[in-house]
């Protein structure tokens, strides 16, 4: 392998990286609340309100059911108008964003349904605010759940990033289209896919000892 071709591949990890991190961070900063508000919502919870968890949870299914690929071409508009482009990390970072909130949010609700339901009314028989309940009763105790979906949520995003680069959006998966398909050069090929099998081991492996941190704690 060439030093022109092992800088494209470590430029590619790298845009793969930061594709994954940044839309990974803007998933938990809005899909945590929102999947809190899935499940507090609802008619024999903290805060019932029906009619909103149902209009919420119409617009998250509807968000899930859209394929990666197909709603990164339908928001080009939106993509240009926030970024400026439609092509690149940048660009990649918008559909990816919109594809992993509804996901991470639906599984936050899913985690704090496994919580035992006297949680909450332990919560209001001591006098807690419905913040307190929330902050350090249902959040503290759905935390381990919280981290692996946060897990599945950033691997699903290492998938997504790869096949945002079969149209433009940089990274391994467009390093792999560009020099392992199209030029049918099978040693980048392979090294793509060890560094893509890697990273989701990687990002695996820390989100099982986040696991078992707040598991003992």
């Amino acid at each position: 392998m060439s030093t022109a071709l092992l800088f494209e591949l470590m430029s590619s990890t790298w845009q793969t990286l930061y594709m994954v991190a940044v839309s990974g961070a803007l998933a938990l900063i809005v899909g945590l609340p929102l999947g809190i508000l899935l499940f507090i919502t609802r008619s024999n919870q903290l805060l019932p309100l029906p009619w909103f968890n149902k209009c919420l949870a119409i617009v998250v299914n509807a968000a899930r059911s859209i394929p990666f690929i197909i709603l990164m071409l339908a928001i080009i508009p939106l993509t240009r108008l926030l970024v400026g482009t439609s092509i690149g990390t940048n660009a990649a970072i918008v559909p990816l964003t919109l594809a992993a909130i509804p996901f991470f949010a639906r599984m936050v609700e899913n985690s704090l349904n496994e919580l035992s339901p006297g949680l909450v009314e332990t919560g209001q028989a001591m006098g807690a605010s419905p913040y307190q309940i929330i902050h350090s009763i249902l959040l503290a105790e759905a935390m381990p759940g919280i981290v692996n979906s946060l897990t599945i949520t950033l691997i699903s995003l290492v998938a997504y990033s790869a096949m945002a680069g079969a149209v433009g959006g940089g990274g391994l998966g467009d390093l792999a289209i560009r020099y392992g398909y199209q030029r049918f050069d099978i040693t980048v090929m392979l090294a793509t896919i060890i560094i893509l099998i890697t990273l989701v081991q990687a990002i695996q492996y820390i989100g099982d000892n986040c696991v078992r941190h707040f598991t003992r704690h």
